[in-house]
This record gives structure tokens, sequence and C-alpha cells, in this order.
């Protein structure tokens, strides 16, 4: 067992005992907990975002009558030990940034939408700038005519790490409150102005969230 398998398999761990003692709040607007988009969809949130996410995949994802959800990692150390555990959690990963291996892995994120797959993007990551959204999930949108779902995750207590996206670990016994916004459809043809505005709609969705 190498080092990023160790450190996924305690991680989980730790993660699993801390979601127990958590609450969570849900508002649904797109209805993708109750299996009403019939087609895969790219889900979007910001990188420090990531537990409130996880959490909320655990108890709501309605994985009975979905083909699953896949998660775009970076190519890095820490994107492998991210892959791994969120496998840990039932999901799958792709690895790939802007920086390396990013045309390959976008081809992947294609063909699982192909196959019926959700795909989760952190559209800031894997290095930032924070909340500045990337053009990538848009463009696999448009490509791929899955709409698009901007997710927000508050907390009511939390930890912020000193890392470039303030990671944000929600204390034991407090709450998550987790919006799963509606739908955006993104059109296959679109002008660079076209899709810098929907990029940009996009990110002041999420913006608009962040606390």
């Amino acid at each position: 067992m190498n080092r990023e398998h160790l450190l996924a398999i305690v991680g989980s761990k730790i993660l699993r005992l801390l979601f127990v003692t958590l609450r969570l709040r849900l508002e649904d607007r797109s209805g993708l907990t109750k299996n009403i988009p019939k087609i895969p969809v790219v889900i979007c949130f910001w990188h420090n975002r990531i537990l409130g996410i996880t959490l909320t995949f655990l108890r709501c994802y309605p994985a009975n009558s979905r083909n699953g959800v896949s998660v775009l990692t970076s190519a890095s150390r820490d994107g492998e030990i991210l892959a791994r555990l969120v496998s840990q959690f039932g999901m799958g990963s792709v690895r790939g940034s802007s920086s390396k291996r990013g045309s390959r892995a976008f081809r992947e994120l294609v063909e699982l939408v192909e196959d019926g797959r959700d795909i989760a993007i952190t559209p800031d990551g894997p290095r930032g700038p924070r909340y500045v959204l990337g053009p990538g999930a848009i463009s696999l949108a448009q490509l791929t005519a899955a709409p698009i779902i901007p997710v927000h995750a508050k907390f009511s207590l939390c930890l912020r790490m000193k890392t470039w996206d303030e990671f944000v670990i929600p204390l034991p016994f407090s709450t998550v409150s987790v919006t799963i916004d509606n739908l955006v459809h993104v059109p296959r043809e679109l002008t660079n102005q076209e899709f810098e505005s929907l990029r940009s709609r996009v990110e002041t969705l999420l913006r608009n969230e962040a606390n």
C-alpha cells in the first residue's frame, strides 16, 4: 500500500466520523437529488467547498437512479490523494488540469458524459485564483450538451486553512447549508462574447453565495 492510498483511507475514515456530527440543510432548486434531470450534468463548486459537497453527495445523491459522479482532480501528488479519497466515497476521478494532461483529461470527461455519468468540477482549482471560474466547465457543457449545476455550500462554524483557496473545514456539530442551483444550459454555438457572458454568469452565481 503506497503513501497516497494510506492517506486516502485514513482521511476518509476521519471525514466519515466528522460527517456523522454535521447537520445538512439542503435546497435543491435543480431537482438533481430527486433525479429530475434525465441527462448527465456538470456540477460546479468552489475548490474550498469540497467537504460540504462531499457530505451532500453521501447523504443525498440518488445513486440508484443515476450513473454516478466522476471528479476532475489535478495530475499532482495532491490530486492523486484526492482521487483516491473520492474513490473511498464511491466517486470516480479524472486526472488533469490546464497545465498538465489537460487535453487528455478533457477527452476523458467527454467520454464519461457520453456514458451517462455526472461530472464534478472545481472551476477555480487546482491552484486558483480563488473564486475565478476557468473556461473548462463551460467548454465541456458546450460540447456535450450537459447542463451546468452551480452548487453552493455555507458553514455555520468552520476553520479556514492558510492555503491559496482558504480551504474550509466544518467544525463538528455545525450546520452545512447547501444549495443546488438551477440548471444552466450552454448552447453548442457561441460567439466569444456569448461564451464569456456565460462564464461570467456562472462565476457570479457561485461568488454570490460564497462566504
